[in-house]
């Protein structure tokens, strides 16, 4: 059994994001509207990201003509 911690896949794809949005320099208030969510879960997701959803994921995705290799890769 494996005792080494690891982060999450969702917690790696949050972190892509948030780090995505520090360079392009977008407001919460826009990252939400990729999203297709509130700005306040923007802030739980900063708590745990356990919830977001590969909807919310595809939305981000698509809007910014992206695929989920380019943000992984970031």
């Amino acid at each position: 059994m494996r005792k080494e911690k690891r982060i999450s896949l969702y917690k790696k794809i949050w972190c892509k994001i948030r780090y995505w949005q520090n360079l392009k320099d977008i407001s919460d208030s826009e990252l939400a509207a990729y999203l297709n969510v509130g700005e306040r879960t923007l802030h739980e997701y900063d708590k745990s990201a356990k919830n977001i959803t590969l909807e919310k994921i595809d939305n981000f995705l698509y809007v910014n003509d992206m695929e989920l290799a380019d943000l992984l890769s970031l």
